[in-house]
């Protein structure tokens, strides 16, 4: 795939979720936030740059923890996204927290300017992963360490037929290896690619939880990596993908809602 389409597929897509993308995933994605921060582990007074924050849930509770001696800097390639953001941080006084709107793979940062670096669920969507990750690497002051999670092995993502129904219908080219950077040890010899050292790789299990068909489906397209596409489509072919969709995860049924399984690889490595 061409890398200029995909960013632009990204940061339009992007756009398109950015008003439902915490109503459908906030409570999901908090297991693997939670433990990128855990093992940041940061500190008062540090500098932490956080990458593809979106709405800035990972990018708040930095700044939380940073303090006002610290200093937070948030980037994201969808407008809105920053937009949400820079929202919420005038809105509770974050004035530790800078916000950016560019690209993972050309941060205007400088040298050996940060402690901690993180990218909460973002490297899958960047058109060259590794380029991101050299960015994330020269901007930490050693002995600085980088956080990284991503959506692990797509058997273990029960939600993963959302993609190949998108495609069935128009070439959304939204992430052709989605799944490449959870699978085995990928994550880990990227990192290692780029000089990270003593890096630790854990898996995490868990549950996507909604509440009804109509918030999966929610989830799944209009607040997910295939909104630019989905936005596209009249109500007849809305309704088509969300039966098929509701038919992929039927197993995962519980109620009236869905428990569907996923999985996250976070990972750390430190630049000595």
């Amino acid at each position: 795939m061409d890398a200029r389409l995909q960013r632009r597929v990204q940061r339009y897509g992007w756009d398109k979720a950015a008003g439902c993308y915490e109503q459908y995933w906030a409570d999901q994605l908090a297991p693997a936030q939670d433990r990128v921060l855990a093992l940041a582990a940061l500190q008062p007074g540090d500098r932490v740059l956080d990458v593809a924050c979106g709405t800035g849930l990972v990018t708040v509770r930095a700044a939380e923890a940073v303090g006002r001696t610290g200093r937070v800097l948030a980037t994201d390639l969808s407008g809105l996204m920053v937009e949400r953001l820079r929202d919420t941080v005038a809105a509770r006084g974050l004035t530790q927290v800078g916000v950016q709107q560019c690209d993972a793979e050309a941060l205007p940062i400088d040298d050996a300017d940060f402690d901690a670096a993180l990218c909460a669920l973002g490297l899958m969507y960047v058109a060259d992963p590794v380029v991101a990750l050299r960015h994330m690497y020269r901007a930490l002051d050693p002995p600085g360490r980088v956080v990284i999670a991503v959506w692990g092995a797509r058997a273990r993502c029960g939600w993963a037929e959302v993609f190949p129904i998108v495609e069935r219908r128009v070439a959304s080219e939204v992430c052709p290896l989605f799944f490449q950077l959870g699978t085995g040890d990928t994550l880990a010899h990227e990192l290692g690619r780029v000089a990270f050292t003593d890096v630790h790789i854990e898996r995490i299990a868990t549950t996507l939880r909604y509440d009804s068909g109509d918030a999966a489906c929610g989830a799944a397209f209009a607040g997910g990596p295939v909104a630019l596409a989905y936005s596209r489509f009249d109500p007849g072919t809305r309704a088509a993908v969300h039966e098929e969709y509701l038919a992929s995860i039927a197993q995962f049924r519980s109620g009236p809602g869905y428990d569907i399984p996923g999985e996250f690889v976070v990972a750390r490595g430190w630049r000595r």
